[in-house]
Formats: structure tokens, sequence, C-alpha cells
């Protein structure tokens, strides 16, 4: 008998179907990918194997060492999850408790299923964050989610994941928000506990890059059904269905315009600096300062991408928003010649307009409150307070054609909806139509694709290369997926430790990289 089998699975909320008649099996030890776009059926299929997902009825069979998961009682249900079956949810942020510390989290798993002490469920999470490459994890411990960066509060997850040893690991996207380097850590650790104890892995992804590496068998979803199934490599390299061979043809195309003669933003001997507390009284009068990004220097012409690549807490977010004069800074930063931190009021809102940005998570990103018209058109109130109502709408109109929102070819209908009535793919569209619509001349982009399909990821990359040619804009392009830069920079900056340890075009970046840390980054992506 395998450790789990599903049969016949389907999942309705109310009326309404979203995952028909699948059926999988997963022995002991291995490690099966489940794979698809969102809206596929997944991370629904996924969750209901432990009975997690809210208000569905489900109707089929799923056996767990034997056991019908959907005839256990409440306490049996308890057991499972975290002891037998853990699972890594997909946003650590929204799925780890915000007034818990990260080892109160840890430990609260090990004295629930393991029923250790307070101290030796605090050894075993300071070991199990050590585990997973958490440094300082005895300092690490007294910290809340928000306190850490976005790999290690997935880092942390996955230790708590792990923490009771289980039988199976559920992960939902569990690299998306990881570094190249990082991503391959957490795949090697990953390996090494199912080889070390035999755990089964049922992996949720939208990358490919990842099943390749990884997995041992590949299952692939389309609107909620199992479209295809098989050996990696047969899957992998001889797909049957449509869909799957749609897949596998998404990669980012490389798809660049010409560089412009100039210059639209330089900085100089660029620093920023946050504020730490000091330990022990001397913290309630003075603070240190940690320095995130020291000295950068950089050049940007029009119509030129730079990629701006390293891992978390490099320091490369902390001087895009420098760049942005959205923290504060030491150095020169100067827009099109002119100084950002310039006397004149005006002076300043002109240059404010020139600088745009898209952020990486749009719908934290967008005002839930206010409709497409009114995020959208925002901007043109401040800027071009002149406008009539009814020109800013066309102005808006024309931004949401721009990115390729339309229904019917028109964009009437869309403008009076909400974010949340737009997919992921959708609301990126958004956010950069929000960017566009003041016709500036720099947009800096922070891992603008990070969270989306691979074939969403490409439409949106070969939107953005369109509207650079046709507008002549000039992008600063935050990332860790190498895939990206090779698809859209010109130039690329390394940082790591608040450095920038490398910089110069692409092509010599990617094949004669002259610094350690460059060449392990680039290795990283193509292993």
């Amino acid at each position: 008998m395998s450790l789990l089998e599903v049969r016949n699975l389907d999942v309705f909320f109310g009326a309404r179907q979203v995952v028909k008649d699948v059926s999988f099996s997963l022995e002991a030890g291995e490690k099966l990918a489940l794979v698809g776009e969102s809206g596929s059926g997944k991370t629904v299929t996924a969750q209901s194997i432990l009975r997690l997902v809210e208000g569905a009825r489900l109707a089929g069979q799923i056996n767990f060492a034997g056991r019908d998961v959907l005839t256990m009682n409440t306490p049996q249900l308890r057991a499972l999850r975290g002891g037998e079956v853990a699972m890594i949810f997909q946003e650590p942020m929204s799925a780890l408790n915000p007034v818990m510390s990260i080892g109160a989290q840890i430990m609260e798993v090990l004295q629930l299923h393991k029923g250790l002490t307070r101290s030796e469920a605090r050894a075993g999470a300071i070991a199990a964050l050590e585990r997973v490459g958490v440094p300082e994890a005895a300092r690490r411990i007294e910290q809340f989610p928000h306190q850490l960066s976005g790999g290690q509060r997935q880092r942390a997850m996955i230790a708590m994941a792990l923490a009771c040893e289980p039988k199976l690991l559920i992960a939902d996207e569990p690299t998306t928000a990881l570094d190249v380097s990082i991503r391959l850590q957490i795949l090697e650790l990953l390996d090494q506990l199912r080889a070390e104890t035999g755990m089964a892995i049922l992996i949720i992804t939208h990358d490919l890059n990842l099943v390749r590496r990884f997995a041992d068998r590949v299952a692939v979803m389309e609107r909620g059904v199992l479209v295809e199934q098989g050996r990696r490599e047969t899957v992998m390299e001889a797909p049957q269905h449509p869909y799957t061979q749609r897949l596998l043809a998404s990669r980012p195309q490389r798809d660049v315009g010409a560089v412009g003669a100039g210059c639209v933003l330089s900085a100089r001997e660029l620093c920023v600096d946050y504020p730490v507390p000091r330990p022990g009284l001397s913290g309630l009068f003075r603070r240190n300062q940690f320095r995130a990004v020291d000295r950068a220097q950089l050049e940007l012409a029009p119509g030129e991408t730079l990629g701006i690549i390293g891992e978390s807490g490099s320091g490369k977010t902390s001087l895009a928003l420098a760049l942005l004069d959205l923290l504060p800074s030491t150095g020169e930063i100067r827009i099109k010649g002119e100084p950002w931190r310039a006397d004149d009021a005006a002076t300043r809102r002109a240059l404010r307009r020139t600088v745009q940005v898209v952020f990486q998570d749009p719908l934290s990103s967008l005002s839930p409150r206010l409709s497409i018209a009114r995020i959208v058109g925002e901007g043109l109130e401040i800027h071009e307070p002149g406008l009539s109502a009814e020109a800013r709408r066309e102005r808006v109109a024309q931004a949401l054609l721009d990115v390729g929102l339309s229904e019917d070819g028109a964009t009437a209908a869309l403008l009076e909806r909400y974010p949340h009535e737009f997919s992921g793919g959708q609301r990126q569209r958004i956010a950069i139509a929000r960017a566009l619509v003041l016709r500036p001349d720099i947009v800096v982009l922070d891992e603008p694709t990070s969270a989306l399909d691979v074939t969403i990821q490409q439409q949106v990359l070969q939107l953005l290369g369109a509207l650079q040619r046709k507008y002549g804009l000039a992008y600063v392009l935050v990332t860790h997926d190498i895939d990206v830069i090779r698809a859209m920079a010109h130039r690329v900056i390394v940082m790591k430790d608040s450095q920038m340890v490398e910089s110069g075009p692409l092509d010599e970046i990617l094949h004669h990289a002259q610094n350690p840390y460059t060449r392990k980054l680039i290795a990283a992506s193509l292993r």
C-alpha cells in the first residue's frame, strides 16, 4: 500500500466543482511535483489531503498510511496535521502568527506533538532553525515574523514543518520568495532530510526548473483536472498533453531594444543606514547603525534595463527604495541631471513624476477600497490637476490598453471593478498601468514576476519589453531570478552584504564573472 493514495477526488464549493476526479499516489521517500497555473486546483487538492479547505465538500478517497482521512474525527486530524503530515504554506508572512516570536511558534509544535518541556522545545527550535540555514538561530528565535526577511521567514516556516519529522511533507511553492542560491540550499536540505528519514514530499509549484532538479514524478493540473502524470524525465522531455507542452515552452525569452545616449539616473557614494537597538540599558538612549547599502555607484541610460541581483538581505531592495527617495540616504542621486533633494518643492514634485515603481506584490500595493479607475488615475490627480474628469478617464483607459487589459476590446467595463476581481497577472498589469499613466522616464521594478505563473511571467516580460521600446523607458530591475535578468537586462549589478561586488554588461557578468559570489549565483541558476 502506498503512503498516500488519492482516488477520484472531487472538491465542491457550493454547486461549483473546482477539482474533478483527481487520482494519484505517493510512496514513502518519493518526491511528487504537482504542477499547474494559478486556478488549476493544485493547492486545493493538496490542502484537501489534510482537510484544510474551509467550506469545501469533498468526495472520493484520501488514504494516508491505510487510514481514511475523510472519516477522521477532530482529535485524529489534529494528531495527523503537523505530526505525521506537515505543510509549508506559500506566503509565510500570512501563515506565521504575527504576535508570536518565531521560536515560540516552533516550540508550540514540538510541545504539542512531541510532549517536550519548554527548555527541550527551545533547544529543538534552535536546532531546527540551524538545520535550515538561519544564521544566529539563538537570537532569531526571539524575533517576530516582520523582523525577518522574506527568505528567512520561508526558512522559519520550513523549520516549523520539519520539527516533528513528518512522514509526508506538503510544500506549497516553498521556494518562490527565495534567492537562487538559497533555493538550491533548501532543495538540497529537503532532499537530505528525505533520504535520512524516508519522508515523502508533495511539492506544489509553477517553477519548472525546480521540477527538473527535484521531482521523481510529475502530475500536471489544468482547471481542476489532472491532465498528465508520469516520471519526471517522461513528462518534461516528451509531454503528451497540449497544456503541458505550453507550460514547458513558457521560459522567458530575451527581447530588448536599443539603449539611448545620455543618463537619466545616477548615484554616487550612496549609503543607506538603519537604526538598530543597542543591547542593555544604553539602548534606551542611543541606537547603533546598520548599513544596508554601502557607497553604491550607478548610471542608467534612456531605454536601458539595469538588473540588480543578490540574496535576501544583500541590500538590493534598500538600494531601489533609496533611488526612489523612499528611504533616507547619504550620497548623491540625480534624475536627468537634477538632484533628488532639490530645495524647490515644485522641482521635487516634477522629479517624483519622472520616476515610478511597480512593487512585488500587486494585491498589497493596490488599495482594496478603490476602483481601478481611481487607482490608475490617482497620480494624474496629483501631477496634472488641470485635467478634466473625462480627460483623466481617457488617459486611464489608454494606460490599460497599453498593458493589454480590455474586455471585448474596450476598458469601460474594467474601470469600476476592484483589485480582488482580477487575477494575479491582471493585477500586475494594473500596477504597471498605474506607473505608466504619468509617462515617466524611469520605472523601478521590484520582483515584478516572482509570484506569477510561467506563462503569465512570460506575458508580463514581453509587455515590459514592448513598453520599453515604445516609450524609451529606463528600468531598474530588482530580482533574484537569473532567467528574468537574462531576458531583460542590458547591465547587471551584483550585491552582497550591502556591497556592490560586481557590475558590468549582461554577457560579461553571465559568462565571465570575476567575483566568486557572482559565479555561485550563476551556477545555482543553471543546475
